[in-house]
């Protein structure tokens, strides 16, 4: 079981957020970044989910307030970089959307943040990357990948392909490494010819070099 971040390990860069109305309607609380500012990996994704208030203390970030803290998400994408070498001072975990997005038809589902809502938290994660410094911003997914790389001038053609494939970030002297997002690592690996152990040792070398 990977360590849960401890309250102090959040960040808030505001009190509240008021610049898209439709997700301040949908989220519970603001899932704000947490872990060391001085970690050498910043790892993000696309947005919090809905969650699960009910949980012990794996809620996610909707409820917690704490990026990939989710029962499901957040305890593998920590266990994942833990088990390639990279566990809890190493990290710090945030969103390239900070609240969660609601589907209009169903107000548990999350739906794709709209562009709008990616650019009005772009400032927010930019801050954050300047402030961490990392020698390496590991985007998970497909959403996130796009969202980081439109930071750096880059497009996205086809996610699998980039997976694993650093793209330099020179304004902020660090490297993008896309990864599969997560919650659907399963499904993937083995379009990308890998077994877990494979993966988790992949990633560990690529870090590595970058490092």
């Amino acid at each position: 079981m990977p360590e849960f971040p401890d309250g102090d390990d959040r960040n808030p860069l505001a009190e509240t957020c008021e610049r898209c109305s439709a997700l301040v309607e949908s989220r519970e609380c603001l899932s704000w970044g947490n872990g060391p500012l001085d970690a050498d990996l910043v790892v993000v994704g696309e947005a919090p989910g809905y969650g699960d208030p009910e949980a012990d203390r794996w809620q996610g970030g909707n409820w917690t307030g704490m990026a990939y803290t989710s029962r499901h998400s957040g305890r593998r994408i920590r266990e994942l970089l833990a088990d390639a070498g990279y566990g809890h001072d190493d990290c710090y975990f945030t969103n390239a959307v900070k609240c969660f997005p609601a589907d209009p038809d169903e107000s548990t589902t999350n739906r794709e943040p709209a562009e709008g809502e990616r650019a009005n938290c772009r400032p927010y994660l930019r801050e954050e990357v300047e402030a961490v410094t990392p020698r390496v911003v590991v985007a998970t997914g497909r959403h996130a990948t796009e969202s980081v790389l439109s930071m750096v001038g880059r497009g996205l053609d086809g996610f699998l392909d980039a997976v694993l494939d650093p793209v330099p970030w020179p304004a902020l002297d660090t490297t993008v490494l896309p990864l599969l997002h997560p919650s659907y690592q399963d499904v993937w690996l083995s379009r990308l010819g890998y077994t877990r152990e494979e993966y988790v040792d992949a990633i560990g070398c690529a870090v590595e070099e970058l490092i």
